[in-house]
């Protein structure tokens, strides 16, 4: 499923090389884009100026270029580095008071050309100018820090791997052009990525494969003993594979495994080898038989309630691979082919779950999933009711805190089934409502007798005298079911209430696939209001929480 953003570039030169591989690039990550490119040489000015094009366009994402030459003095002095380091400083600050709460914004660090480091002769005066430039890339890279909208690419570090001078002198004399075309287009690649992320398409799930991909060999045939892992070529390739995947793990993406094998020798492996890294409580879902691995990989995200687009799939197999392209197209395929060695560098070589940031749910959301697996096998009971009062559910709905709002934005982004306006409160949004004294934002957090769920969804809410509208609702997949969104609801009935009232309105757009959202309201007791959305008389109070759930609220509600 494509979506719509909207993406701003500004630039310290001329960047209109950049627009069309970035449009490309944004076309391949699934991004159907608006592009507005701002003039040449005024970024300050179009982030700062209200009447602006940057600003009356309105962008979801602005990215701001930046080249060498704008921070360094078209007659910089070799003999007087010192005051080049307070220029340099000087437009630093100016750059960051235009960028502060501009809506969300990707800057860089910016690469030295060398005939700029080969104006100073000497060896000791070009490590003063390094360690100035490092310093200046360095605290581009802390406004991250101080600025929870504004994002930083490490540009100068991706360089390194590209072949090619950052800067066409012909084209920077003749077109004010600071980038080469290699710079060019790897810039492009990785805004595309971080546009991705803005838009909610970062991947959730890697599948991996067993044989030649998580360890070398086919156990099948070499037994348990015979496969390749250790600390020599070619084990140690696939083990380093393993370890990446860890990682991923630990930022919360879900590990599953899909391997054409025998059941029980692959859970020998997964316990008894001592070169293995992942273990068998690292992978979310297991499909260890003979079936078709497509149909394999539509049962793996119908059972953790993911759509294909978020399913990265890695596998050595080039017939495997075909098989998913072309019955899966909206899965990622990941070629691992050829030397291992290779591996990990070809798993991230499209930066597929690359987001804004990672939350503590994200840390542990392998285990999150594991508990909501253990709360399905254990409904043996007579009945739903009987189930759901056994769960001894408690739902904390609270006022966000600062800490609150990465999550909430990731939920905003990457929830596709109940979300009631999908995308519409990214950061700048959510933190406005947040700091408004007329809007509230709340957050949902859930636990069971299985465990802490955390933060699994957020509300939107503007408070006016006569009515009060939920401009946003978002609830994830992991909790569906349960009544929670109907407790959720009830806490903000109750405020409405309170606060006097009359009426509770809701916005709803309806997508592919929130249809689940859409079903929420009429079953609330809503009904259609003109000219979208719901409405809900407050008067009688609407008794929407269910009997087996428990409301809790406030700032230190303890769930």
């Amino acid at each position: 499923m494509r979506r719509p953003l909207r993406v701003a570039v500004a630039a310290t030169f001329t960047a209109d090389g950049v627009v069309p591989l970035l449009r490309s690039a944004l076309e391949r990550a699934g991004i159907t884009s608006e592009l507005h490119l701002c003039p040449f040489g005024q970024v300050e000015t179009e982030l700062t100026a209200p009447d602006s094009g940057l600003s009356g366009f309105a962008p979801d994402a602005t990215l701001v270029l930046v080249h060498d030459g704008a921070f360094l003095p078209a007659s910089w002095d070799p003999t007087r580095l010192d005051e080049l380091d307070d220029a340099v400083r000087a437009r630093l600050a100016s750059l960051e008071s235009a960028v502060a709460g501009r809506g969300t914004v990707l800057l860089h660090t910016v690469p030295l050309s060398r005939v700029e480091q080969r104006t100073v002769v000497s060896y000791r005066g070009r490590a003063t100018l390094g360690r100035l430039w490092r310093r200046l890339n360095s605290e581009l890279l802390e406004l991250a820090e101080r600025h929870p909208s504004v994002h930083v690419l490490d540009f100068e570090a991706l360089l390194a791997d590209e072949a090619g001078p950052v800067r066409d002198e012909r084209l920077y004399r003749y077109a004010s052009m600071a980038w080469s075309a290699v710079a060019e287009q790897a810039y492009a690649r990785e805004a595309a990525v971080f546009c991705r992320a803005v838009a909610g398409l970062s991947a959730k799930v890697l599948v991996l494969d067993g044989d030649n991909t998580l360890w070398g060999g086919v156990v099948g045939d070499d037994g348990v003993a015979g496969i390749e892992l250790g600390s020599s070529y070619p084990g140690n390739a696939h083990v380093d594979l393993q370890r990446r995947a860890l990682a991923l793990r630990r930022q919360g993406v879900l590990l599953a495994l899909a391997s054409k094998n025998s059941a029980a020798v692959v859970d020998q492996v997964l316990a008894e080898h001592p070169g293995m890294v992942l273990r068998a409580p690292d992978l979310v879902v297991r499909a260890v038989n003979w079936r078709p691995k497509d149909a394999n990989l539509r049962e793996l995200a119908a059972e953790l309630n993911v759509g294909l687009d978020s399913l990265v799939f890695a596998d050595d197999s080039r017939f495997e691979r075909e098989l998913v392209r072309e019955a899966l197209p909206a899965v990622r395929v990941v070629p691992l082919d050829g030397d291992p060695a290779g591996f990990s560098g070809l798993l991230f070589a499209d930066d597929h779950f690359a987001v804004l940031e990672t939350t503590e749910t994200d840390r542990s959301r392998t285990d999150l999933y594991r508990a909501r697996r253990e709360r399905h096998d254990s409904a043996a009971f007579s009945s739903p009711e009987e189930y759901l009062n056994g769960l001894r559910l408690v739902v904390s709905v609270r006022e966000a805190t600062v800490y609150d709002l990465p999550r909430l934005v990731q939920l905003s982004l990457r929830t596709n089934q109940f979300v009631m306006v999908r995308g519409a409160h990214a950061e700048a949004e959510t933190r406005a409502y947040s700091a408004s004294s007329d809007r509230l934002l709340l957050t949902i957090s859930v636990s069971d007798r299985f465990g802490d769920e955390g933060v699994v969804g957020g509300i939107w809410v503007s408070c006016g005298e006569e009515a009060w509208t939920v401009d946003n609702f978002v609830l994830s997949c992991r909790v569906f079911s349960r009544g929670v969104e109907h407790t959720a609801l009830q806490a903000v009935v109750d405020r409405a209430i309170a606060a006097g009232a009359e009426r509770l309105d809701a916005a709803f757009v309806a997508t592919e696939r929130n249809q689940p959202a859409g079903a929420f309201y009429p079953s609330a007791g809503f009904t259609p209001r003109v000219p979208s959305g719901h409405t809900l008389p407050l008067r009688p109070p609407p008794a929407l929480r269910p009997a087996w759930a428990t409301v809790t609220e406030g700032e230190n509600a303890d769930v």
